[in-house]
Protein backbone atom coordinates (compact mmCIF):
# COMPACT_ATOMS: atom_id res chain seq x y z
CA UNK A 1 0.00 0.00 0.00
CA UNK A 2 1.27 3.47 -0.88
CA UNK A 3 0.55 6.20 2.09
CA UNK A 4 -1.24 9.48 1.11
CA UNK A 5 0.88 12.62 1.63
CA UNK A 6 -2.14 13.74 4.43
CA UNK A 7 -1.52 9.77 6.21
CA UNK A 8 2.61 10.77 6.22
CA UNK A 9 1.80 14.07 7.35
CA UNK A 10 -0.63 12.44 10.16
CA UNK A 11 2.46 9.99 11.43
CA UNK A 12 4.79 12.72 11.14
CA UNK A 13 2.04 14.77 13.64
CA UNK A 14 2.03 11.71 15.73
CA UNK A 15 5.53 11.62 16.13
CA UNK A 16 5.34 8.22 14.60
CA UNK A 17 7.65 9.31 12.12
CA UNK A 18 10.27 12.14 10.87
CA UNK A 19 11.70 14.41 8.56
CA UNK A 20 14.00 16.77 9.76
CA UNK A 21 14.11 19.79 8.85
CA UNK A 22 10.58 19.12 7.06
CA UNK A 23 8.81 21.87 4.69
CA UNK A 24 5.12 21.59 4.14
CA UNK A 25 5.94 22.10 0.27
CA UNK A 26 7.75 19.29 0.25
CA UNK A 27 4.45 17.32 1.00
CA UNK A 28 3.23 15.65 -2.07
CA UNK A 29 -0.22 13.68 -2.70
CA UNK A 30 1.37 10.40 -1.86
CA UNK A 31 5.02 11.16 -0.63
CA UNK A 32 7.58 14.02 0.38
CA UNK A 33 10.09 15.47 -1.44
CA UNK A 34 13.28 15.19 -0.42
CA UNK A 35 16.23 17.86 -0.72
CA UNK A 36 20.10 16.99 -1.68
CA UNK A 37 22.49 17.06 1.12
CA UNK A 38 25.84 18.53 1.11
CA UNK A 39 28.27 15.34 1.47
CA UNK A 40 29.31 13.57 -1.13
CA UNK A 41 31.60 10.98 -2.79
CA UNK A 42 33.41 10.27 -5.43
CA UNK A 43 35.77 7.08 -7.07
CA UNK A 44 39.12 8.35 -6.93
CA UNK A 45 39.94 6.60 -9.85
CA UNK A 46 43.55 7.15 -9.59
CA UNK A 47 43.74 4.21 -6.74
CA UNK A 48 41.00 2.30 -7.42
CA UNK A 49 41.41 0.85 -11.11
CA UNK A 50 38.91 -1.79 -11.06
CA UNK A 51 35.39 -1.86 -8.93
CA UNK A 52 34.68 -5.51 -6.72
CA UNK A 53 32.35 -6.35 -3.79
CA UNK A 54 35.21 -7.85 -2.29
CA UNK A 55 37.48 -5.00 -1.87
CA UNK A 56 36.53 -1.77 -0.95
CA UNK A 57 36.67 1.34 -3.17
CA UNK A 58 38.83 4.89 -3.12
CA UNK A 59 36.91 7.94 -2.21
CA UNK A 60 37.03 11.27 -2.29
CA UNK A 61 34.67 13.26 0.25
CA UNK A 62 33.60 16.41 -1.23
CA UNK A 63 31.44 18.61 1.05
CA UNK A 64 29.30 21.57 -0.43
CA UNK A 65 28.71 24.74 1.01
CA UNK A 66 24.54 25.57 1.52
CA UNK A 67 23.07 26.90 -2.15
CA UNK A 68 26.71 25.72 -3.87
CA UNK A 69 26.60 23.58 -6.52
CA UNK A 70 27.79 19.86 -7.15
CA UNK A 71 28.98 19.47 -10.73
CA UNK A 72 28.56 15.58 -12.08
CA UNK A 73 30.43 15.25 -14.93
CA UNK A 74 29.32 13.37 -17.78
CA UNK A 75 28.73 9.40 -17.51
CA UNK A 76 29.91 9.61 -14.02
CA UNK A 77 28.65 7.60 -10.56
CA UNK A 78 28.78 10.04 -7.26
CA UNK A 79 27.00 8.93 -3.85
CA UNK A 80 25.30 11.37 -1.93
CA UNK A 81 22.84 11.93 0.82
CA UNK A 82 20.04 13.48 1.90
CA UNK A 83 19.43 17.03 3.45
CA UNK A 84 17.02 15.79 5.83
CA UNK A 85 17.15 12.99 8.38
CA UNK A 86 14.12 10.56 7.85
CA UNK A 87 13.09 7.75 10.77
CA UNK A 88 10.49 5.09 10.12
CA UNK A 89 8.32 3.18 12.26
CA UNK A 90 9.22 -0.30 12.82
CA UNK A 91 6.24 -1.14 10.48
CA UNK A 92 6.82 0.87 7.87
CA UNK A 93 9.30 0.72 4.91
CA UNK A 94 9.82 3.38 1.96
CA UNK A 95 11.23 3.79 -1.21
CA UNK A 96 13.05 5.99 -3.08
CA UNK A 97 13.04 7.64 -6.57
CA UNK A 98 14.16 10.90 -8.60
CA UNK A 99 12.00 13.83 -9.19
CA UNK A 100 11.28 13.54 -12.90
CA UNK A 101 12.32 17.16 -13.22
CA UNK A 102 16.03 15.77 -12.46
CA UNK A 103 15.69 12.45 -14.58
CA UNK A 104 14.92 14.97 -17.44
CA UNK A 105 18.32 16.33 -17.34
CA UNK A 106 19.79 12.92 -17.63
CA UNK A 107 20.48 12.36 -13.85
CA UNK A 108 19.14 9.07 -12.32
CA UNK A 109 19.03 9.46 -8.49
CA UNK A 110 17.78 6.49 -6.67
CA UNK A 111 19.06 4.55 -3.48
CA UNK A 112 20.20 1.04 -2.97
CA UNK A 113 16.00 -0.06 -2.31
CA UNK A 114 14.01 -0.16 0.22
CA UNK A 115 14.33 1.78 3.29
CA UNK A 116 14.04 -0.95 6.42
CA UNK A 117 11.49 -0.23 8.59
CA UNK A 118 12.58 1.67 11.70
CA UNK A 119 15.56 2.88 9.48
CA UNK A 120 16.51 6.50 11.01
CA UNK A 121 19.72 8.77 9.56
CA UNK A 122 20.00 10.82 6.18
CA UNK A 123 19.40 8.31 2.95
CA UNK A 124 22.28 7.34 0.75
CA UNK A 125 21.57 8.59 -2.88
CA UNK A 126 23.05 6.49 -5.63
CA UNK A 127 23.29 9.56 -8.44
CA UNK A 128 24.53 9.03 -12.19
CA UNK A 129 24.99 11.70 -15.04
CA UNK A 130 23.91 9.59 -17.92
CA UNK A 131 24.42 12.79 -20.28
CA UNK A 132 27.48 13.71 -22.33
CA UNK A 133 27.24 16.98 -20.52
CA UNK A 134 28.24 18.02 -17.38
CA UNK A 135 25.01 18.44 -14.82
CA UNK A 136 24.81 21.05 -11.58
CA UNK A 137 22.47 20.44 -9.25
CA UNK A 138 22.06 22.71 -5.95
CA UNK A 139 22.65 21.61 -3.05
CA UNK A 140 19.54 21.84 -1.04
CA UNK A 141 17.13 21.57 -4.29
CA UNK A 142 14.23 18.59 -4.06
CA UNK A 143 15.86 15.56 -5.97
CA UNK A 144 13.84 12.44 -4.85
CA UNK A 145 10.79 11.75 -3.05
Amino acid sequence: MILSGQTIKQLIQDEQMSVTPFKEISRQPASIDLRLGKDFLLIDDESTPTLTVNKEASYHNIQVPEGEVITIPPKTFMLGTTLENVRLPNGLTAFVEGRSSIGRLGVFIQNAGWIDPGFAGQITLESFNANRVPVELQMGMRVCQ
